[in-house]
């Protein structure tokens, strides 16, 4: 343990205060006694210098008043004699004064001349006049304390002499030191004795909190597994055991969370929704990884960020705005190469009764879902639109055959024609819708047979050729002579080569030549289709093989085209994993190039 620590820690805390309440104990008994000490000292040598004046008094008033020789008893002798039997006391010194001031004898041998001499001290002069004293005085050179005592001596009510002492109480304070210094070193004793008695006892006390300080260390750190010892069934050793309790029920607590929390975690990271949680001020605070695939940003560098910011709201929108939105909110982040629509919808967490704590925003990719309802949209309207301009022209020329146009030789047939043309018409449409709809679901079947690509190539060319010769169309073809079996459903490519042909044919103008080329390559063949007809422009050869995509509407409704030849083409192509593309240059013709591999399956092959 660090110096600084230690100073900071609960053990010295507990070793201070034992210390600090003994030394004041120490403290408040020192002065207690000594005081009381020093009191019953000063008024201990007060009496006994009162009694020693009271028998001195008695006895020099004795002297004073006997008749006496004073050649043969000179009363200087007798009162020496009274002041060595009564104050013969160290540092002490006693005076007797007759009633004129004369000093008659004196205590201190070492100043015997005084006596004789007349007395001038202020104190004297008041105690022949009958004013006594007891006053404690300082030594003005030591600066020792002296107790001086005057006392009157009378006789019959007169006063005839006076009494004078000085004794210092320089032993008293000396004894008192004394006694304030074995009562410090008793002190600094026990203050020593505490220290090492609170260090043993303090350790009863700091040891369990110490540990439990410990293991709190431990638990902040995610480890419930250690337990406090518990040293008794005292207050601490019941805060040990309880600390201990609290362990364990944290233990079960942090379990529990955890297991919460990876379930939460492993929720967030396989939904393929993505989720955003905010606080209180629209601040992220979460965001799963589908969340940041969906918006192509990083969650540690916009936590913090603004949601309608991230969600590339409009700027007038604000967090608090969001809380009212209870339906879905479309978002579009389409650039110019690629459509991407989200749907946001917003959820409010609030404690019952409480204030708005936060946002949960789920996010939903329904780029393919609104692709696939606009897609629906624009099928149904085509679907109606195609359908209803044959019923309507049918409808027109059946009137007009009720109506009498039936009796007229030229008229009738003709009508009759145009009418079976427009069946003939819906027929295709709906077979060709069938065809669709069992592609789209699944349930188009599909017979692979080896078959000569080569042969079935030259039977389509010639059958269109028979077709073509009142246009004067004409077919170039450049097909190897060996075979080419291929693995495929004869009847599904003849389909798809009699839609490519016969756009070419519809589109060629009088005197236009057809190519059909035949690539060989490693592994796949490539059926190039060109035409030298009006063309397609750039911006339109990427929706051909769109459902009902027409780039001249009204030529091609006139040529009998229902737009989804080339759309039926491409599933039936990619069916047999092959590639269907159209390269067009405006005025100047197209070709359509189909690319199928020499084998579908493993069965199929390549025969010389």
């Amino acid at each position: 343990m660090k110096i600084a620590d230690f100073f900071k820690s609960i053990h010295f805390k507990m070793i201070t205060i034992f210390m600090l309440l003994i030394f004041i104990a120490m403290q408040v008994i020192g002065v207690y006694f000594t005081g009381e000490l020093e009191s019953q000292l000063e008024d201990n040598h007060k009496e006994m210098i009162q009694e020693r004046a009271d028998l001195l008094e008695y006895n020099v008033r004795q002297e004073l008043t006997r008749d006496r020789d004073e050649e043969e008893e000179p009363l200087e002798d007798d009162i020496a004699d009274l002041l060595q039997e009564f104050f013969s006391i160290d540092n002490s010194e006693a005076q007797v004064i007759g009633p004129n001031q004369q000093i008659l004898g004196t205590s201190d041998w070492n100043d015997q001349n005084i006596v004789g001499q007349q007395s001038t001290n202020v104190r004297v002069g008041r105690a022949l006049l009958g004013s006594p004293d007891n006053t404690i005085v300082r030594d003005k050179q030591t600066g020792d304390r002296i107790r001086v005592v005057t006392q009157s001596i009378e006789d019959n009510g007169e006063i005839i002499g006076a009494i004078y002492i000085e004794a210092s109480m320089g032993s008293i304070y000396s004894e008192m030191n004394e006694i304030n210094a074995i009562f410090l070193k008793g002190t600094l004793i026990a203050l020593a004795i505490t220290a090492v008695l609170g260090i043993l006892l303090s350790q009863t006390i700091t040891k369990p909190i110490v540990d439990m300080r410990k293991q709190a260390k431990v638990m902040r750190e995610g480890d419930f597994s250690r337990r406090v010892r518990v040293y008794g069934q005292d207050e601490i050793g019941q805060l040990a055991g309880s600390f201990n309790s609290l362990t364990m029920n944290l233990k079960e607590a942090n379990a529990m969370t955890e297991g919460e929390r990876k379930k939460l975690s492993s929720v967030l990271t396989h939904m393929t929704d993505g989720v955003i949680a905010t606080d209180e001020l629209g601040r992220i605070i979460l965001m799963n990884k589908r969340a940041e695939q969906l918006l192509n940003v990083n969650s540690n560098r916009i936590m913090g960020d603004s949601l309608p910011k991230t969600l590339n709201l409009s700027e007038t929108v604000a967090p608090s705005d969001l809380y009212d939105y209870s339906d879905s909110i479309l978002l579009d982040f389409s650039d110019e190469n690629e459509t991407f629509l989200l749907e946001a919808n917003f959820s409010v967490i609030r404690n019952e009764d409480g204030p708005v704590n936060g946002l949960i925003t789920v996010l939903h990719d329904v780029t393919e879902k609104e692709t696939i309802e606009r897609e629906r949209r624009e099928f149904v309207a085509n679907v109606s639109h195609e359908l209803r301009t044959p019923l309507t022209t049918m409808r027109s020329y059946l009137e007009a055959l009720e109506d009498g146009a039936m009796e007229d030789e030229n008229i009738g047939p003709r009508f009759l024609q145009v009418t079976q043309n427009e069946t003939e018409r819906m027929i295709r449409l709906v077979n060709d819708l069938l065809q669709l709809s069992k592609m789209d679901s699944d349930d188009l079947k599909m017979t692979f047979e080896m078959t000569d690509l080569g042969e079935l190539l030259h039977q389509i060319s010639e059958r269109f050729e028979m077709i073509t010769k009142d246009k004067n169309i004409g077919f170039n073809k450049d097909i190897p002579m060996h075979p080419l079996y291929v693995d495929m459903d004869k009847d599904k490519m003849t389909q798809v080569f009699d839609n490519i042909v016969s756009n070419a044919v519809k589109y060629s103008p009088d005197g236009g030549q057809i190519t059909i080329q035949v690539i060989t390559r490693a592994k796949a063949i490539d059926i190039e289709v060109t035409d030298e007809g009006v063309g397609i422009p750039k911006d339109s050869q990427p929706k051909v093989f769109d459902r009902f995509y027409r780039v001249d509407k009204a030529r091609a409704r006139n040529l009998g085209g229902t737009g989804l030849g080339l759309a039926i083409a491409k599933e039936l192509v990619e069916s047999h994993d092959g590639y269907i593309s159209i390269d067009s240059e405006w005025q100047k013709g197209t070709t359509v190039s189909v690319t199928l591999p020499y084998s579908v399956h493993e069965k199929a092959g390549v025969s010389e």
